[in-house]
């Protein structure tokens, strides 16, 4: 029985950036644990014939270490280029692909695929879902979830995902469409009973 290739997506694991551990609180005694546990986690989730779509600011610095991490990670990688994304030479040719922005079928649904959030974008009436990274979890995320909300108020279509590794529902790891619309979901459920 042949396995039916999956799509997974995330965002930001800034591989070898320590500063990012303290900006994302992220729960890591260095970057060389960091590093690891999110090269264990993607392993144990992306099979060799998987599809892993990364949006954006894989790795932070150093191109042979960042060569090494990539070759490490299963799967058929392909990058949506975000603002620290340094890929030429040697480390530009291990991705499948590389471009600003791509819109796909994952499923039965139409992917709008960017490093930065977008509030309005391509097929929105049709049910497209936009995921995105950029802005980790911070006031900025914080910033884009309001704006969702008041889209959704106005009766305006809005799936908007956060797929930075750092946030609680990614764990670190890639995730597939269905299980982000399942945490988006989750989510909501929440915040109405909040509410």
């Amino acid at each position: 029985m042949m396995l039916q290739r999956r799509i997974f997506y995330i965002a930001d694991m800034h591989f070898g950036h320590k500063n990012i551990l303290k900006y994302d609180k992220r729960p890591f005694a260095d970057t060389e644990q960091m590093d690891e546990e999110i090269i264990r986690r993607w392993n144990e989730r992306v099979c060799d014939d998987d599809t892993v779509y990364v949006l954006g600011d894989a790795f932070f610095k150093g191109e042979e270490r960042s060569i090494e991490i990539m070759k490490r990670l299963n799967g058929h990688k392909r990058l949506i280029r975000g603002n620290h994304d340094r890929n030429n030479g040697k480390l530009l040719k291990l991705w499948e692909s590389v471009s600003e922005y791509e819109e796909i079928k994952d499923g039965g649904h139409l992917v709008v695929l960017s490093h930065y959030p977008m509030m309005f974008y391509d097929h929105q009436h049709d049910g497209a879902v936009m995921l995105y990274g950029h802005v980790h979890n911070t006031g900025e995320w914080e910033l884009v979830e309001k704006w969702q909300q008041e889209l959704l108020q106005m009766d305006i279509p809005a799936r908007i995902i956060n797929v930075g590794c750092m946030m609680d529902y990614m764990n670190y790891a890639p995730k597939t469409l269905d299980e982000l619309l399942a945490a988006r979901s989750d989510k909501s459920a929440k915040t109405n009973q909040e509410v």
